[in-house]
């Protein structure tokens, strides 16, 4: 990677305590809201400090992915953890909802540009057959950051001021910003490329308005909904006018369209859409159909986080024997397989099978992203690994949004029309999660309706997760070996 060797495992160190910021920031952040919100107002723009950052996160992850190919790695990681650390003080100050959602959209940015330059990093430095293991070690920072999180939130939020839950990220930001100035070395690579910035520009511009639709799509009287996926749509269309006649287009048709880069991305999109209802809608279903505890509904949904690093771990020691694309295959066959399981639940289900499947799923995760996202890199040359790489997170990431978006609509719809006729408004929701729904009268005929609603969202889960199974066999099989050939 450079003319001075850089010190691959400080690196390694650097790059997993900056990939925890982001981690954990959703777990520990959705902990300390409620204090939050109780002490800043104005609840109706309490969904808004999440989908705030994920909005700036994902418009952004491609067009970092595209500078870092410019400018090099080092100078846009840098960028990236200077203004997340920024954004987090600001937060921590903030005195207002409008303006912490301010800070969000800030520290989205940020994130942005650490997640895909990040991946790129270790793509750089570790050729394909070792890569798996360190990509292996970044799943097992998400996994354990998922569990990690809503405890020290806890213990900040009953032993600190809340601005403590975004404080945090300041030393650990700065550990990762000086390891990679003393022990990250890139080659000067020289490049006079124009910048399309209008494309940049038009890119966030679509993307933020699909999610902010995406994110509206409940409420579509209100009409934010509508006005969104109109600027969506007339931001995508001068986007693909402006990329078909810039010199060098932000986002490049040649490269996205790349048949393994193309079918590895829609896997990945498909299986983020997938685990998105597993995180949302299991804890609710073993909590309120199955009537256990908060804490058996916990350890259901942990169980995803025991299957995926065991999965990646597992994909790293033998996709260079058995190659990619078999991996990928496997992985898109354990995501429905695991799915299925969630499909057959009923209300004398056990919380076990709600666990196994979550574990299958979970493993079928790990043996996915990790195989998708080096066959993605290894498509490619030095001068795309970043815009390759952004791809594959921006694919996770719009996933994962639209999965909440699309299912959210399933479940709504079902809690609307029952098949007992019974219609569950949202205060008897919160009654029954909050444990005080058994008391009413019609607490079981709820709670049956509830079980059909969860079921169809099940059901429309399994439908999208089949889908990873043919994108996956769609993998040209000799693309799916040719990184690890060469670099063996």
């Amino acid at each position: 990677m450079s003319q001075r060797s850089s010190h691959r495992g400080l690196v390694v160190v650097a790059i997993m305590a900056s990939m925890a910021m982001i981690a954990i920031e959703a777990t520990i952040v959705s902990t300390a809201m409620p204090q939050i919100a109780a002490q800043l107002g104005q609840l109706n723009l309490y969904s808004w400090v999440f989908s705030s950052f994920l909005l700036t996160q994902t418009a952004t992850t491609v067009v970092f992915g595209k500078l870092a190919d410019i400018y090099g790695r080092k100078p846009m990681i840098l960028i990236g953890i200077a203004l997340f650390l920024f954004a987090s003080v600001l937060a921590g100050f903030a005195w207002s909802m409008p303006s912490m959602i301010a800070f969000r959209l800030l520290q989205g940015i940020g994130a942005g540009a650490i997640q895909p330059v990040a991946m790129t990093v270790v793509a750089d430095l570790f050729p394909g057959n070792q890569r798996g293991k360190v990509q292996g070690y970044l799943a097992s920072v998400w996994a354990l950051s998922a569990v990690v999180g809503p405890l020290l939130g806890s213990l900040i939020i009953h032993n600190l001021p809340w601005s403590w839950i975004f404080w945090i990220n300041v030393p650990v930001g700065i550990f990762a910003a000086l390891t990679f100035m003393f022990f990250l070395h890139e080659e000067t690579r020289p490049r006079v490329v124009s910048i399309d910035i209008l494309g940049a520009a038009l890119f966030a511009i679509s993307i933020s308005a699909l999610m902010i639709a995406l994110t509206e799509m409940e409420a579509v009287a209100s009409g934010y909904a509508i006005v969104a996926l109109a600027i969506f749509v007339i931001a995508l269309a001068a986007f693909i006018w402006q990329e078909r006649r810039a010199e060098a287009p932000m986002v490049a048709p040649d490269l996205w369209l790349k048949r393994p880069i193309a079918f590895a991305n829609l896997a990945v999109f498909f299986a983020s859409m997938s685990i998105m209802g597993l995180t949302t809608f299991l804890p609710m279903y073993v909590q309120i159909v199955l009537n256990c505890s908060p804490l058996v509904a916990g350890f259901a949904l942990t169980m995803l986080l025991l299957g995926w690093p065991c999965g990646a771990t597992i994909a790293s020691r033998t996709f260079a024997r058995f190659g990619l694309r078999p991996i990928m295959i496997v992985g898109s066959v354990c995501i429905p397989a695991g799915t299925f399981l969630l499909v057959l639940l009923t209300p004398s289900s056990s919380a076990q099978l709600a666990g196994a499947g979550s574990l299958v799923m979970g493993f079928g995760m790990g043996l996915l992203n990790i195989s998708a996202l080096i066959l993605t890199q290894d498509s490619v040359d030095w001068s795309e690994r970043g815009s390759a790489t952004a791809s594959n997170v921006f694919s996770r990431n719009l996933g994962s949004t639209l999965g909440a978006a699309l299912l959210g609509a399933v479940l709504t719809y079902g809690l609307a029309h029952s098949i007992n006729g019974q219609a569950i408004a949202p205060e008897q929701l919160r009654s029954l999660l909050n444990g005080t729904g058994a008391m009413m009268a019609d607490g079981e005929a709820i709670r049956l309706a509830l079980q059909y609603a969860l079921h169809s969202t099940f059901v429309a889960m399994l439908l999208i997760a089949a889908l990873i199974v043919p994108a996956c066999l769609l993998v040209p099989r000799h693309e799916a070996r040719r990184g690890i050939e060469q670099e063996a």
